[in-house]
C-alpha cells in the first residue's frame, strides 16, 4: 500500500541527478570590462580600441591600448583589469597578476573583479581588501591575504 514510496525517491535521485547534469563546469568566457564614467577622453579612445582588439584576439594590440590607458590614468581598475587579460592571453602570467592584482586594490566593491576566476587563480583572495596595506594586496596560499604583499609569493 505505500508502493508510492519508492517511486518518489527514485523520481527525486532522477530530478537532483538531471539537474546536476545540466549544470556546466566550463568557466564563463572571460571578456573586457567597460570603462568607468569617470574617464579621461583620451583614454576612452585607448579602452575602446583596447576592447576591439581583444574582441579580435589581437592580444598584443589590446596590451598596448590597456598599458597607454593604465599609463594615463593608473586609477582605473578596469584598465588594469583588461590589461591582465590580454598579459594572461599573451602568456605574461607575472604581468598579468600584478595588474589584477592591482584592480582589486582599486575596486574595493567590484565583485566583477574581486570573483573573477583570473584574479582567484593566484591564491586566496580574501572576500575584501586589507584596509591600511601600503601595498598591493597579495594573496596568499592557505589563507587571506596579508598587509604589505606578503602572501606567500
Amino acid at each position: 500500500m505505500n508502493d508510492w514510496r519508492p517511486m518518489m525517491i527514485v523520481g527525486a535521485c532522477f530530478v537532483v541527478l538531471w539537474g546536476a547534469g545540466c549544470a556546466s563546469d566550463k568557466p564563463a568566457p572571460l571578456t573586457t570590462l567597460a570603462p568607468p564614467p569617470n574617464v579621461d577622453s583620451q583614454v576612452l579612445a585607448l579602452f575602446n580600441e583596447g576592447t576591439r582588439l581583444f574582441r579580435e584576439g589581437q592580444w598584443e594590440g589590446a596590451r598596448q591600448q590597456f598599458q597607454s590607458a593604465v599609463q594615463q590614468q593608473g586609477d582605473l581598475a578596469e584598465a588594469h583589469y583588461n590589461l591582465a587579460l590580454s598579459m594572461e592571453r599573451m602568456g605574461d602570467q607575472a604581468g598579468a597578476k600584478k595588474h589584477y592584482i592591482e584592480a582589486a586594490n582599486l575596486a574595493p566593491g567590484n565583485k566583477v573583479i574581486w570573483n573573477s576566476p583570473p584574479l582567484r587563480r593566484y591564491g586566496n583572495v580574501p572576500d575584501a581588501p586589507v584596509k591600511g596595506a601600503s601595498a598591493p594586496v597579495m594573496p596568499g596560499f592557505g589563507g587571506g591575504a596579508t598587509p604589505g604583499g606578503g602572501g606567500g609569493f
